[in-house]
């Protein structure tokens, strides 16, 4: 059964896409200091609780702006896979300057969009997504344990704690 979108979800995700769907502006923004360990927890339980009140069961990965983990954390019961492919989404959010969405996207609509499958570190699925304070790219955040668009609502939800 599907259920109705909360406002927050919506919320989250129109903040995100009036980011990063403003043509080259993710790749302008520029990295930031790194993000400290006690904003990457913020940023956990945001994503945490986002996935407690829906039921769902995940993994989440905070990393630096060049992809190194600062913070990690899994619900239990996630699938053995998440952790791994909860950190690889951080990476390539945080390395990459965008949502790992909009690989997915590109990848989905196939042509020059499959170009991305030869590139080492992307992940073309939603759940990552990079944080930024003060304009600047501090980190990223990736989620794995549900379906990419529950994965891309628990990112947006982690991501949106830092505004």
């Amino acid at each position: 059964m599907l259920s109705k979108p909360s406002s927050l979800g919506l919320t989250i995700v129109a903040a995100i896409l009036a980011l990063f769907t403003l043509g080259a502006s993710a790749q302008a923004l520029p990295y930031g200091a790194p993000i400290s360990t006690d904003s990457a927890k913020k940023v956990a339980a945001a994503a945490f609780a986002e996935s407690r009140k829906n039921n769902w069961t995940h993994a989440i990965a905070i990393t630096d702006p060049a992809g190194i983990l600062v913070y990690y954390e899994r619900m239990d019961g996630v699938q053995n896979a998440a952790p791994q492919v909860a950190t690889a989404k951080a990476r390539s959010a945080a390395q990459f300057k965008r949502p790992t969405k909009a690989f997915q996207d590109d990848v989905a609509a196939g042509g020059v969009g499959l170009r991305y499958l030869s590139l080492p570190g992307v992940v073309a699925a939603d759940g990552g997504v990079p944080l930024v304070i003060d304009g600047k790219i501090v980190g990223a955040i990736g989620t794995s344990g549900g379906t990419a668009a529950q994965d891309g609502q628990v990112a947006g939800a982690g991501a949106a704690a830092l505004q």
